[in-house]
């Protein structure tokens, strides 16, 4: 009987510009889908003044072989102009939004406050009760921070997911 080797599962961030058209976004989840490969984060913007090009930034993990076959899959779809695995270009920068809701009085909520100052997390509306904290950095910033929170009364969190560009003057 053969071992098969198993190889450590690498997280990826692609980018895949894509003609700006119903369906597209059901294609390529469709195709992982379709091969059993998880879509950790998902996120799809209109870039273009003619609102033609969409850009899809998505977070996902496997073996160097299956992530080989996930680009050169999205590449074969017909409206896809380009796939960049930003992983694998070189430095780039991956930021996400998240929008944090806790609620608490008294020392929690000085806490909170007190918490939301060194993470940089702005206050985007607030009652007597509870506060939603604005937040933008690194899933691990926004992980850490909702961790803290947790203790201190989260109610609820909204992420939009992540979006990454190549550092310096070069586009994806």
């Amino acid at each position: 009987m053969m071992k098969i080797k198993e190889q450590a599962s690498e997280r990826h961030v692609l980018t895949v510009m894509v003609d700006n058209e119903a369906g597209i976004l059901a294609k390529i989840a469709g195709l992982f889908t379709a091969r059993g490969y998880n879509i950790d984060s998902l996120t799809v913007a209109d870039i273009t003044d003619e609102h033609d090009v969409s850009r899809i930034t998505i977070v996902t993990h496997g073996p160097p072989e299956i992530i080989d076959q996930i680009h050169a899959q999205l590449e074969r779809l017909v409206p896809v102009h380009k796939v960049t695995d930003l992983t694998e270009v070189g430095p780039y920068v991956e930021r996400e939004l998240a929008l944090i809701k806790v609620a608490g009085t008294g020392d929690a909520r000085v806490e909170a406050l007190r918490l939301a100052d060194v993470f940089r997390a702005k206050v985007v509306d607030t009652t007597t009760h509870s506060f939603v904290f604005e937040l933008t950095g690194t899933p691990d910033k926004i992980n850490t921070f909702v961790g803290l929170m947790r203790e201190l009364g989260l109610v609820e969190v909204g992420r939009t997911g992540i979006v990454g560009m190549i550092r310096g003057a070069n586009a994806a």
